[in-house]
């Protein structure tokens, strides 16, 4: 396969390696003839590198997974991920979703050096992040997992079911920390995913009705599968993608770009409110 990605011969860490996305990821960088080592709460299939079992609630387990990795990191895909509604506690969700996912990233960042790079997995679920700017940067000043976790016990009105503040403080701590990061020639992205086939869908269609799902489908007209999502994530982190950082990147099918044009129905999405 064509190196022109750039990771061939690099050692990348992907969360969430077990199922969908993230599994996908892997596959995709192990193609790439990168050095894959995976991170999930249930073991990985894959012909990983190395793979360390860790619980993204659980600090310890993230800080001694890392260290196990232990050198240079040259790329981080953050996938892990789980979703709301009810689904899973709020607290639960927003720990995996923003909390230890910020954990982790803050642990392998001393691995990491000019030319690496760093994408998380965000969701157009939380794209109210601009309503709650002076919220979301009251969340950002906190240091550590324990303050970012008292902190939202303190707040669970802006926590609720977990799920879109989460990926609203996964877009904002993006933003947040790209002009930090590039100075250190580091940068950090995420994705916004259109709805997409993995094992999580049937909790998404329990938890927020198909046809809320379905709306946020279109234009595409379908569901995008995980390949798709894992080939956004592969371009945004690579070496092709040069200087561009601090970027919340639609990997859609166009539905951010309709909706912004005013071309889709989006009123099924709004009777979830």
């Amino acid at each position: 396969m064509s190196d022109l990605l750039g990771y061939k011969g690099k050692r990348v860490i992907v969360s969430g390696c077990f199922s969908g996305m993230g599994e996908a990821t892997a596959q995709s960088l192990l193609d790439l003839g990168a050095e894959v080592h995976g991170l999930d709460v249930k073991p990985s299939s894959l012909p990983l590198t190395s793979f360390n079992q860790i619980d993204l609630r659980d600090p310890d387990s993230i800080e001694a997974a890392i260290a196990a990795i232990g050198g240079r990191v040259d790329a981080l895909f953050n996938c892990a991920g789980l979703p709301g509604a009810g689904a899973f506690a709020p607290m639960d969700t927003f720990k995996v979703n923003f909390v230890g996912t910020r954990h982790l990233t803050e642990t392998v960042l001393p691995m990491m050096g000019p030319g690496a790079a760093i994408v998380s997995i965000a969701s157009t679920g939380g794209l109210g992040w601009s309503r709650r700017i002076p919220v979301h940067m009251e969340l950002m000043q906190t240091q550590g997992y324990d303050a970012a976790v008292a902190w939202a016990e303190a707040h669970p009105e802006h926590v609720a079911e977990g799920y879109a503040f989460s990926k609203e403080a996964v877009i904002v701590w993006t933003q947040f920390m790209c002009a930090r990061l590039i100075k250190q020639g580091i940068r950090i992205n995420c994705t916004l995913p259109s709805p997409t086939q993995t094992p999580m869908m049937a909790t998404f269609h329990a938890a927020s009705g198909k046809e809320v799902v379905d709306a946020a489908a279109q234009p595409l007209g379908r569901y995008s599968t995980a390949q798709e999502q894992a080939d956004g994530l592969l371009l945004i982190n690579s070496a092709m993608a040069g200087i561009v950082t601090g970027v919340v990147f639609p990997v859609d099918g166009g539905f951010m770009g309709s909706l912004a044009t005013g071309q889709i129905d989006i009123s099924a999405m709004m009777k979830r409110g």
